[in-house]
């Protein structure tokens, strides 16, 4: 699927392309415009999006802290991944079933392991508070 605006490109894929050098050529036997570009590959943006709130995000911070016994001068935020807090796949484990008891929520396996960082915890939090 593509999608065109202006004298841009983009491609719905893993991969994406912007178009430049843009230029209509007229063909001077048939009278016919036709068009050509040329696409150069282009790093994807990443985009933070926080769509939990910030109460949600500090509950998870304190959850994480206190199952990973970590001290109170341990800074824990958002972006904290699991695994650079020294959590391992039991520790995580461990981290979900908290927040399912914290927050009334039940968490399925195949997104229990979509979950790396607190942000991640806190926004599926409210996804599945949303949908109840």
């Amino acid at each position: 699927m593509a999608s065109a605006t202006g004298a841009s490109v983009s491609i719905n894929s893993r991969l994406t392309a912007r178009a430049s050098s843009l230029k209509l050529a007229a063909l001077s036997n048939q009278g016919r415009s036709t068009l050509s570009f040329r696409l150069h590959p282009q790093t994807a943006r990443l985009r933070v999006s926080c769509s939990a709130k910030p109460e949600t995000v500090e509950k998870v911070c304190q959850i994480v802290k206190k199952q990973l016994a970590l001290p109170d001068d341990k800074t824990v935020t958002g972006e904290s991944k699991f695994a650079a807090l020294g959590a391992d796949s039991l520790d995580t484990v461990e981290i979900v079933m908290g927040l399912e008891e914290e927050f009334g929520i039940s968490v399925e396996e195949d997104s229990a392991q979509s979950i790396l960082t607190v942000q991640d915890a806190a926004d599926l939090i409210e996804k599945l508070k949303g949908d109840a």
